[in-house]
């Protein structure tokens, strides 16, 4: 039951980053590798490859794209790695860090939201501020009552 709950508060979570980010022109791909760069491990706001793969959970080829892609727009740049000089990090350009900025300060409500549903004894989609689906009163979509 509480699998079910956690579920439907992340895609709940999930549907609403997509809606801000793409108001945003980026992808939510796009903003997780912005606020990994931004948010990088030792606090420098440069991050490593390796450590966008492991954040990002995805292949290397996938994270090389996805920072090409970003290049490409102006949102980020490959710099040299400044310890041990050698290996390439990634560093938001301004352009970068003003779409991270206002990606994450509109989603503040919606974490802080996700955050006390998770945390209450009971998540709902309509606890989260989606939809009630239809199927009646106190049932899922199908007619069988929720989890």
């Amino acid at each position: 039951m509480r699998a079910a709950r956690l579920t439907e508060a992340m895609l709940t979570f999930e549907r609403e980053g997509e809606r801000i980010t793409r108001a945003r022109g980026l992808s939510l791909q796009r903003y997780a590798l912005l606020l990994m760069i931004r948010t990088a491990r030792d606090g420098s706001t440069r991050a490593s490859l390796a450590e966008l793969r492991e954040r990002l959970a995805r292949a290397q080829s996938t994270v090389v794209e996805l920072v090409n892609r970003a290049e490409d727009a102006g949102l980020v740049r490959r710099e040299l790695a400044p310890r041990p000089r050698r290996g390439v990090v990634v560093a938001l350009r301004p352009a970068g860090e003003d779409q991270v900025s206002a990606v994450a300060a509109e989603l503040v409500s919606h974490r802080r939201r996700l955050a006390r549903s998770l945390a209450s004894p009971r998540v709902t989609a309509r606890s989260l501020g989606g939809k009630r689906r239809s199927g009646g009163r106190g049932t899922g979509s199908k007619g069988v009552p929720p989890l």
